[in-house]
C-alpha cells in the first residue's frame, strides 16, 4: 500500500485533519527537533495543505504557497513524514506532489523553499539547487534552495 495525497485550502480542512497536522508537526519541529519554536504563525490561512493519508492517518504533510504569499516565489515549507514511515521515503512523493500542486493550483513553476541544511542532497534530488548561504533559523541550520 502507498500514501495517498490530497491537497486542500485552510477553510477545507476538517478538524479531525487540523488536528492530525498540528499534533505531527509538532511531533517533528519541536519534540523530535528539540526545537521551541512558534508553529502557529498565521501563515496557515494562506497556504494549501498537502496531506498524505496511510491507513486513515496523516503521515506526510507540506503546505505550499503561491508567489509573493512567502517568498517572491511560489514555495514550499513544513515538510515532514511521520517517523515510523520515513523508510518508506513518502517524503519524495510528498514533495513531488507539492511541487505538481505548485503548478496546478498556482499555475508555477518557480519555487523557493528555506531547507534544513541536513536535507540539502534530498532537495538536490528534486532539482532544487542552493541559492544562498547557511543561515540558522530557529537554531538550525538552513539554507534557501530554488527550482525553475
Amino acid at each position: 500500500m502507498s500514501v495517498k495525497f490530497k491537497i486542500k485550502p485552510f477553510k477545507e480542512l476538517s478538524a479531525e485533519e487540523l488536528y492530525q497536522i498540528l499534533r505531527l508537526r509538532s511531533e517533528v519541529f519541536v519534540v523530535e527537533q528539540n526545537c521551541v519554536y512558534q508553529d502557529i504563525d498565521g501563515k496557515d490561512q494562506k497556504a494549501l495543505h498537502v496531506t498524505g493519508e496511510f491507513e486513515e492517518k496523516i503521515v506526510a504533510y507540506a503546505r505550499i504557497f503561491k508567489a509573493g504569499a512567502y517568498f517572491d516565489n511560489a514555495s514550499i515549507g513544513r515538510v515532514i513524514v511521520d517517523a515510523n514511515y520515513r523508510d518508506r521515503k513518502w517524503g519524495h512523493d510528498l514533495i513531488k506532489a507539492s511541487i505538481s500542486g505548485i503548478s496546478e493550483y498556482f499555475g508555477e513553476s518557480q519555487i523557493t523553499i528555506s531547507a534544513q541544511l541536513y536535507l540539502q542532497k534530498f532537495y538536490e534530488s528534486h532539482e532544487f539547487v542552493v541559492v544562498g548561504e547557511t543561515y540558522l533559523e530557529d537554531g538550525i541550520p538552513h539554507v534557501e534552495m530554488f527550482r525553475s
